[in-house]
């Protein structure tokens, strides 16, 4: 990754927590990396310090929940015979208590690791801006899917209280990047599901969101699975879906209770269709399972032990 790159993508974390270089000039205007210190001896709230790992707690804000066994492992022995190269950045909650702000998976690699103490800035920061460092942070991983990202997007609009713009400009994304990831949130459950497990592609995501009716979606998602169809094929059975004649529907039924919504997205997902419950006030119904080829109606009859 370039130089430029690594500079753009640090731009919205590095405003946010307002760094001081972490070099200090000596007495012929050279630069000299700056020595991580002990906590009680440092002042100034810019500077690298060696904290007590057992004095740290987690970042309740963390947007990432799972990490990598293996990658830890890997961190961990270069740790081991390196150090720490990148110090975590935490906040001060008490004399002895710091609450982490970024570096979780640094953190965590270096207790398996053996360390007791670990070098760290410490910042001041209140939990709103606690929680876009973690996201910014988090947005910027290069092995982070792209459901992970529309999902740290989704939260920095909803509980920082940002525009489109405004996230685009914190993340050094153009607004029709961030407008493409928020739209993959759009997608049935297990088509994101699919796409965080590295099943599909953005590229064939992309494909899927040109189809409007959830049901071609997930008719499309299970021929691409099947059939292991490239990002162009999907998009060759996208337009085709799009040409054929679809049935105009009747007046829509009153909504369903919770309960009812709620079985009917479940068997909509099992069936990777849409199904549709039709309930009347005396408590009959029935349940409707659309296929859109013969091939789609014998998946679902197989799935019914047909």
């Amino acid at each position: 990754m370039s130089t430029e790159k690594r500079n753009a993508l640090g731009k919205g974390l590095s405003a946010l927590l307002n760094d001081t270089p972490s070099v200090l000039p000596n007495k012929n205007n050279e630069a000299r990396q700056a020595v991580p210190r002990p906590v009680s001896e440092v002042d100034s709230l810019g500077s690298i310090n060696e904290i007590k790992i057992s004095e740290i707690e987690v970042n309740p804000f963390q947007p990432r929940t799972e990490f990598d066994e293996q990658a830890l492992a890997d961190l961990s022995a270069s740790i081991k015979l390196q150090g720490l190269i990148q110090p975590i950045t935490v906040r001060k909650v008490s004399a002895h208590a710091y609450q982490l702000i970024s570096g979780e998976r640094r953190l965590r690699a270096s207790k398996l690791a053996g360390l007791t103490q670990i070098p760290a800035y410490v910042r001041t920061a209140n939990d709103q801006q606690m929680l876009e460092m973690a996201l910014i942070e988090n947005i910027q991983r290069e092995n982070l899917n792209a459901i992970e990202v529309a999902l740290s997007f989704q939260r920095m609009i909803d509980e920082c209280s940002l525009k489109q713009e405004e996230l685009g400009d914190r993340v050094s994304k153009n607004r029709s990047t961030v407008t493409n990831y928020l739209r993959l949130l759009k997608l049935p459950p297990s088509i994101q599901a699919s796409l965080r497990d590295n099943e599909i592609s953005m590229g064939h995501a992309k494909a899927l969101l040109a189809v409007e009716d959830p049901a071609a979606q997930l008719y499309i998602h299970q021929q691409i699975i099947k059939n292991e169809l490239s990002v162009r094929k999907a998009e060759e059975l996208v337009r085709e879906i799009q040409k054929a004649p679809t049935k105009k529907e009747g007046k829509q039924p009153e909504d369903l209770p919770y309960q009812l919504r709620k079985i009917q997205d479940d068997l909509a997902s099992k069936f990777s269709t849409k199904v549709r419950l039709k309930v009347n006030s005396q408590g009959n119904g029935s349940i409707e399972i659309p296929f859109l080829s013969e091939d789609d109606l014998g998946r679902i009859l197989e799935m019914l032990d047909w």
